[in-house]
C-alpha cells in the first residue's frame, strides 16, 4: 500500500458570503503527480495557500506525515533582496550550503586566509558536488550568470531561481502553483522531462495541458464547491469528465419529467374523505430538492460568451521594412523585413529575454525602432491583449471600470450591449460586477482585461501571454473564438497547445536580432529541431572521430579524454551500483519464472521496470566513463 504523504480532511473556505469549497476530503500518496483544475476564482490557488500553511480554513484540518521534506513553489515567488543568484539557491539551514556561501563569499573577496578556510570547510562538509550540481542545475534553467544580483531578475528569471532552490532542497513532495507561467518553452519541456523521470510526488496547479497530459498521473477537478478525482491523465481526465456531465444531464431530465407528474398529482384535490399519501409528499419534496441541486452543478458549467465579431479588415495589413532594435549590446532585431498578409495567424517563440514583447510594441508604435519603419494598413483596427494587462483603478467596482471605456458597448456590426450585459458573457455576474477589482483573482483580472480588448471589436489581435492567468475551460473557448476569428493574428506564448491550436507558422526570435520565419505548428518545429540537434551532434562526433583513425591525439585532447579525480570516483560507484541492480534484477527474474503466487505483484512489477531504466542509464554513464584512459 502507498505511503500517506497529505491528507486533506473536510476543509471549508469562504471569503465573506462566497463559498469556494465545502467539507473536500482527499489524500495525496507517495508516487502521486496530482493536477488541480478549476474555474478561475473557484479556489484552486486558495485551496495549494491552505495546504502550505499560508492561510487558514474556515474548517477541516491538513495533515502532513511526520519529517515529510516539503518544496513549495509559488505562482510569483519572492526571494531575499540582497542576494546573488547562487546565494538565493544556498539558503538552506544546514553545513553543506553554510560551507558553500563560505566559499562563494571567499572567492570573490580574494582574501588567501578566507579561501583556504573556506576550502577546508567545503572538504569536511562534502561541498564540492554539491556546488557542481547547483551550478549543473541552473545552466539547465538558462541561469549562466551566479554572481547576478537577484534584486535585478526578471520575472522569468526570478521564478527559473525559485524553482532551483526546490529542487536543490531534494523534497519528496513538491506543491507548485502555475509552474509554467513566465517560463520560455525550452525550460518548461526541461522541467516536464524532469518531473516525468524523478520518483518525486506532486501537486500543482496548472493551465498547461501538455504540461498535464504528459506529467500528471491523477486530475483533481473543483467545480461546484465539491472535489471529483480522476485517476489518469488530463486526456483521461476529459474523457470522464465528459462521461460525468452526459449523466448529470440525463439524471437531470429524468428528474424533471418525474417532477412534473408528481407535481400534477400535489396539485389535485383528494377525495372526499382521503388525504395524499405522506411518503408520496415526502417523496415530492427530496425530489425538488435533488433537481435543485442538479440545477445549481450545471449553472457551474456556465461559459464565458466570446462572440465578439471582427471590424472590417482591408487588404494591406503592416510591412515591416529594414527595422533595426537595440538597447545596449542586447540586438532584438536586425535588419528585420516582412509583409504581413491579410487573415495571417503568427505565433512567437523565442527565450526568455530575447524581445518578443518588444518586438509586438514596436508594430503598434508604442517602442520606436532605431532605423526602418512599420507601414501599418489604414483599416488596421489593434486589441492588445498585454502580459501586464490593463491598469484598473483598484478602487473602482468592475461594473464602473468597463462603463468608463464605454456606456454603450457596440460589437458584431451593430449590436448594443449595456456594461452589465457584455460583462455577463464574461462570466461576471452582477454580483461579481460589484465586486472592487483589488479583490479580483489573477484569473478574473485576466477575463476583465480580456472583455475590455474585444468590447472594441479589434480585426488584428495582438495577444501576449494571454494563458497564463485564465482557466482550461476559458482557454478552450479563447481558441474556438480565434479559429473562426475573421482577421489577423500575432501571439507570443509558452503555451505549446495553444499555439498548435491556432497559428500558421512561428516567428522565432533566435537572438542577435535574427528572426526565422518557420512554417509550420509548434510541434513541426520542435521535431525540426531536435533533427537539427540530430544532425549537428553528428556532425561533430564525426569531427573528434577524425583525430583518433590520423593517428596519435594532441597532448591536450589525450589530457581532456583521462579520467579526472572525481570521474573516478563516480566510475567505482556506478561499478558497484550496477553488480547490485543486476542481483536485484536476477532475483525478481528468479522470482517471476518459479511459477509460485508472489505477493505484492504490482509492486514488484513497478519495481523491475525502474531497475531495467536505472541499469540502462548507469551503463550508459559507465561506458562512457570506461573510455576515458
Amino acid at each position: 500500500m502507498a505511503t500517506s504523504y497529505l491528507q486533506i480532511e473536510n476543509l471549508t473556505k469562504s471569503y465573506g458570503d462566497r463559498l469556494l469549497f465545502d467539507n473536500v476530503t482527499f489524500g495525496v500518496y507517495e508516487g502521486d503527480k496530482i493536477g488541480i483544475i478549476a474555474k478561475n476564482g473557484t479556489g484552486k490557488s486558495t485551496l495549494l495557500n491552505i495546504i502550505a500553511g499560508k492561510e487558514s480554513p474556515d474548517s477541516g484540518n491538513v495533515v502532513f506525515r511526520n519529517d515529510l521534506r516539503v518544496g513549495i513553489l509559488d505562482q510569483t515567488p519572492t526571494l531575499a533582496p540582497g542576494n546573488n543568484v547562487i546565494q538565493a539557491c544556498l539558503q538552506g539551514d544546514n553545513a553543506m550550503c553554510h560551507a558553500i556561501a563560505r566559499y562563494e563569499e571567499a572567492l570573490s573577496s580574494g582574501d588567501e586566509e578566507s579561501l583556504n578556510e573556506a576550502i577546508h570547510l567545503m572538504d569536511s562538509a562534502g561541498g564540492w558536488e554539491y556546488e557542481d550540481r547547483v551550478k549543473q542545475l541552473l545552466t539547465q534553467l538558462g541561469i549562466t550568470d551566479l554572481t547576478a544580483s537577484t534584486d535585478h531578475l526578471s520575472g522569468g528569471q526570478a521564478k527559473r531561481v525559485a524553482l532551483a532552490r526546490v529542487i536543490l532542497g531534494n523534497p519528496e513532495l513538491i506543491i507548485l502553483d502555475e509552474p509554467t507561467n513566465h517560463l520560455d518553452i525550452q525550460v518548461i519541456e526541461w522541467l516536464e522531462d524532469y518531473l516525468k523521470r524523478s520518483r518525486v510526488t506532486l501537486l500543482m496547479v496548472t493551465h498547461d495541458r501538455y504540461f498535464l497530459d504528459r506529467v500528471t498521473n491523477k486530475i483533481i477537478e473543483i467545480d461546484n464547491r465539491q472535489i471529483f478525482t480522476y485517476d489518469g491523465n488530463y486526456d483521461y481526465y476529459l474523457r470522464r469528465r465528459q462521461e460525468r456531465i452526459e449523466a448529470l444531464a440525463a439524471e437531470m431530465s429524468k428528474v424533471k419529467n418525474t417532477l412534473r407528474r408528481e407535481t400534477e398529482w400535489m396539485r389535485r384535490q383528494p377525495q372526499a374523505r382521503a388525504g395524499k399519501a405522506q411518503y408520496r409528499i415526502d417523496a415530492y419534496h427530496e425530489l425538488n430538492a435533488r433537481r435543485q441541486e442538479l440545477a445549481a452543478a450545471g449553472s457551474a458549467d456556465g461559459t464565458v460568451d466570446l462572440n465578439v465579431k471582427s471590424s472590417y479588415i482591408g487588404s494591406k495589413i503592416f510591412e515591416a521594412k529594414h527595422v533595426s532594435k537595440a538597447f545596449g549590446e542586447k540586438v532584438v532585431l536586425d535588419d528585420f523585413s516582412y509583409t504581413f498578409a491579410r487573415y495571417e495567424r503568427v505565433g512567437i517563440i523565442g527565450p526568455n529575454g530575447v524581445g518578443k514583447s518588444t518586438f509586438i510594441k514596436m508594430l503598434q508604435g508604442i517602442v520606436a525602432a532605431d532605423s526602418g519603419s512599420w507601414d501599418v494598413g489604414e483599416t488596421v483596427r489593434f486589441g492588445y491583449y498585454s502580459q501586464e494587462g490593463i491598469r484598473f483603478d483598484e478602487g473602482k467596482r468592475v461594473i464602473d471600470a468597463i462603463t468608463d471605456m464605454a456606456e454603450d458597448v457596440v460589437v458584431n456590426d451593430g449590436e448594443h450591449y449595456s456594461p452589465m450585459q457584455f460583462l455577463n458573457r464574461f462570466l461576471f455576474s452582477p454580483a461579481d460586477q460589484q465586486k472592487y477589482i483589488s479583490t479580483l483573482s489573477g484569473g478574473e483580472r485576466a477575463r476583465l482585461h480580456l472583455a475590455a480588448v474585444l468590447m472594441r471589436s479589434p480585426n488584428f489581435l495582438i495577444l501576449d501571454e494571454p494563458t497564463n492567468d485564465l482557466d482550461i475551460v476559458t482557454l478552450g473557448l479563447l481558441e474556438e473564438y480565434l479559429a473562426g476569428f475573421k482577421g489577423c493574428l500575432m501571439v507570443v506564448s509558452h503555451d505549446r497547445f495553444f499555439l498548435d491550436s491556432i497559428v500558421d507558422h512561428l516567428f522565432v526570435l533566435e537572438g542577435e536580432g535574427k528572426v526565422r520565419d518557420f512554417p509550420g505548428s509548434y510541434s513541426d518545429y520542435r521535431e525540426w529541431r531536435r533533427e537539427q540537434e540530430k544532425i549537428e551532434r553528428e556532425k561533430t562526433e564525426a569531427r573528434s572521430a577524425a583525430p583518433a583513425a590520423s593517428g596519435a591525439k594532441p597532448r591536450r585532447e589525450r589530457d581532456a579524454n583521462k579520467m579526472t579525480f572525481k570521474e573516478h570516483r563516480e566510475f567505482e560507484e556506478l561499478t558497484a551500483e550496477i553488480d547490485s541492480l543486476t542481483q536485484e534484477k536476477q532475483a525478481l527474474d528468479s522470482l517471476f519464472a518459479s511459477g509460485n503466487t508472489v505477493d505484492d505483484i504490482a509492486a514488484k512489477a513497478a519495481r523491475y521496470q525502474k531497475i531495467k531504466e536505472l541499469l540502462d542509464e548507469k551503463e550508459m554513464r559507465w561506458l562512457e566513463l570506461s573510455e576515458k584512459s
